[in-house]
């Protein structure tokens, strides 16, 4: 994999944690609006980031799809979603163990086994 691959999946992997961010304050965010789901929804400025967002890394992935293997490209997802939990902890105050910890750098460890030369 070239480094300019490899850049464009790290780009991806950090990428879509904001999007699952934008989709949790949207979900904060529409437990205090009031009327039908529809108009929450339009009110809903994170909410419709998060679709917005969603839709460019939506294009980006298949960009890079064009140029990597998906069973390369995909293991970079797991960075993205390594990084989920520690932002929910800092942002949302959400529980983050050890356990966690250590699962996620098996994740991460998976990651270096797969995209090493061979």
């Amino acid at each position: 994999m070239s480094p300019k691959d490899m850049a464009l999946c790290a780009t991806l992997a950090l990428a879509m944690p904001l999007g699952q961010m934008l989709f949790k304050w949207g979900a904060v965010l529409n437990a205090r609006l009031e009327g039908p789901l529809v108009l929450r929804i339009l009110q809903n400025g994170p909410l419709l980031g998060a679709f917005a967002w969603y839709g460019l890394t939506a294009l980006l992935w298949f960009y890079i799809l064009t140029r990597v293997p998906l069973s390369l490209a995909y293991a970079f997802s797991l960075t993205g979603t390594c990084l989920v939990p520690l932002a929910a902890w800092l942002v949302f105050k959400e529980q983050f163990t050890w356990s966690m910890v250590a699962g996620y750098s098996l994740m991460i460890a998976g990651l270096f086994l797969v995209v090493r030369p061979a």
